[in-house]
């Protein structure tokens, strides 16, 4: 490839094994490439200074070439796998395959790139906590799919039991690991003990949040409800007012773990009120519940922000 004196816009089909890459300037031919680190440093290397880089997010996969290109000084942007696939209907792709999407994903950064956020690498201890609550929330998933699969069977009690002590020990390794990654970094513990002040929010929920608010910085509440996906997505068109429904995107696991803390903090003295006063204005248990973690989102955040502590008056101020 010859070096080209402007920056470029690439997109990449990431695979397990390869990965193709396409040009939306056609600068050079969209052509394979080994997904192994010597492949991606021959490729990186022959890029102009400036270049912007697109790929979906695949799990693992991708994470090679975005740290490689990030490390190189390119702009790396990490695409959400459904947003492509929206604009590829929006601007009338009929087929998919591996050429297809790699030209998709240049032409998309091309021309959206100032609309969409440049991806920022996680420190090895936040992908380490990240792959554990993760990891977690499946075993938690497995656990509960289990009981309810032998829920009812005579004779497989003992069985049920035994599997579940085993499924106990793994979580709370990974528990441990987790308080092990918090405890390395005096920072890090404040941050998660003042989490754990707030109702509802135990070791899990707080060691989520403080790993997300810590890896990504944003400037205000708003924006770190939307990067829950627990902002309300508007549908409304000229009279009509549509349903409200949740953006839900972002993590959907730590999307999870905040419901699941409204659901703790509902019965407690300092959330009850704020639960209830949702279910008198007619909100469906659900949507109160929804309220109560963005509620939480936003305290946590102005909580690390700010590094102040949890004020249970501030969450009642206003109601009637």
């Amino acid at each position: 490839m010859q070096t080209q004196s402007e920056a470029l816009y690439v997109g990449a089909d990431v695979a397990k094994d390869e990965v193709v890459v396409a040009c939306a300037e056609g600068s050079f031919p969209v052509r394979p490439i080994v997904n192994q680190r010597i492949a991606l440093v021959a490729f990186l290397k022959g890029l102009p200074a400036g270049s912007c880089i697109g790929m979906e997010s695949t799990g693992i996969y991708h994470e090679l070439l975005a740290n490689l290109a990030h490390k190189r000084g390119f702009t790396v942007f990490v695409l959400n796998p459904k947003d492509t696939r929206h604009y590829a209907k929006g601007v009338g792709l009929r087929g998919k395959t591996d050429r297809v999407d790699a030209e998709m994903i240049a032409r998309m950064i091309e021309r959206e790139h100032a609309q969409l956020h440049p991806w920022i690498p996680p420190t090895p201890e936040q992908r380490e906590i990240a792959r554990l609550l993760k990891r977690r929330a499946t075993l938690s998933s497995l656990r509960q799919a289990l009981a309810m699969t032998l829920k009812g069977l005579e004779g497989f009690a003992t069985d049920l039991k035994t599997l579940q002590m085993r499924f106990d020990r793994v979580i709370a390794r990974i528990d441990a690991r987790i308080e092990t990654l918090i405890e390395s970094s005096p920072e890090r513990k404040e941050h998660v003990t003042r989490l754990r002040t707030i109702n509802g929010v135990g070791p899990v929920v707080s060691a989520a949040l403080v790993n997300a608010l810590e890896h990504i910085p944003l400037a205000s509440a708003d924006a770190f409800v939307a990067f829950t996906g627990l902002d309300p997505r508007p549908d409304d068109s000229g009279q009509h007012r549509g349903k409200r429904r949740l953006s839900k995107r972002g993590s959907s696991e730590l999307r999870r773990l905040l419901y699941i803390a409204a659901m703790s903090a509902r019965k407690t003295t300092t959330w009850k009120p704020l639960f209830e006063h949702c279910r008198a204005k007619g909100l469906s248990t659900t949507a109160s519940l929804v309220i109560l973690a963005r509620r939480i989102a936003r305290t946590a955040w102005s909580m690390y922000t700010y590094k102040t502590e949890f004020d249970p008056v501030r969450l009642t101020k206003g109601l009637t």
